[in-house]
């Protein structure tokens, strides 16, 4: 990846992250070959200053003709549009990798009959360069197009290759988990104030917590039942809090929520690719 361009369509969070990735430690590219569009000049401005040498544009048309591995970043809602507006002017030999949300690779095809696609479900920890991201490739990827969408998000976290007809309960689960562990730290510090803890305090346990026992499991491989064991003594705290969420349901409840954040997420790809499909 290191001798490609590489080009994003928008600046926003996500695309942000992964500049910040691409170009931290100058360990990926150079910044000279790595091109940003946008219509909000602030939004180019500002990341201009931060990286020097970066290329901005307010042309995607520009973009196109610049890069060779194209990032669409903008949202789902404005894709079609988008792809309308870069059809005539992407290279032939382009790679594009799409993170808008719900939108198949069949959909991006029908208005990029030639290209190579690649469509990615990153999540917003992707920002902290800690993100989770499924990737799966269109019908016309060739070999090392899947390699080089990992190497892109695999400088903001770690990454997973899947089929396609996962890519809803991937959202459903690390793509929408964030915003449920959010709740869950709020609860946590919830408690923690409710037996006397200060609100800023109890927060930073709660959350240092979660991102402990979360870097234990990543590290060791252990099972999570058996990290769950070794904190749960006989007759002691952690069982009587357990006991707790069991009885309240916790598991079932979560496993709900991605399930029905999966079929949501189902029925807005639907409608996307009617929108994009004709």
């Amino acid at each position: 990846m290191e001798n490609n361009t590489v080009g994003f369509i928008g600046a926003g969070n996500m695309a942000s992250a992964l500049i910040r990735g691409l170009l931290h430690g100058g360990a990926f590219l150079a910044t000279s070959r790595v091109c940003v569009s946008a219509t909000t000049r602030a939004r180019l401005e500002r990341l201009a200053g931060e990286y020097k040498g970066l290329v901005t544009t307010t042309s995607n048309a520009e973009l196109c003709e610049f890069a060779e591995v194209i990032v669409l970043a903008v949202k789902p809602q404005i894709v079609d549009k988008v792809l309308a507006q870069i059809a005539p002017h992407i290279r032939p030999d382009a790679l594009l990798i799409s993170v808008a949300a719900g939108v198949s690779t069949a959909g991006i095809e029908a208005k990029l009959p030639k290209t190579r696609v690649v469509r990615a479900m990153p999540n917003t920890a992707a920002t902290v360069l800690a993100g989770a991201t499924a990737i799966c490739g269109g019908s016309h990827v060739q070999p090392g197009d899947i390699e080089t969408a990992e190497r892109l998000f695999g400088s903001v976290g770690r990454t997973v290759v899947l089929d396609e007809s996962l890519m809803d309960a991937v959202t459903g689960l690390s793509g929408s988990g964030p915003a449920y562990l959010m709740l869950i730290i709020e609860a946590l510090a919830d408690g923690g104030v409710k037996v006397g803890l200060h609100r800023e305090t109890a927060l930073m346990l709660a959350a240092q917590t979660v991102f402990g026992s979360a870097k234990l499991l990543l590290e060791t491989g252990e099972h999570p039942g058996r990290l769950k064991d070794m904190v749960t003594s006989p007759g002691g705290t952690a069982i009587a809090g357990l006991h707790t969420l069991e009885a309240g349901g916790l598991r079932t409840t979560l496993i709900n929520a991605v399930e029905a954040a999966t079929r949501r997420a189902n029925e807005l790809g639907v409608l996307m690719d009617k929108k994009l499909l004709g």
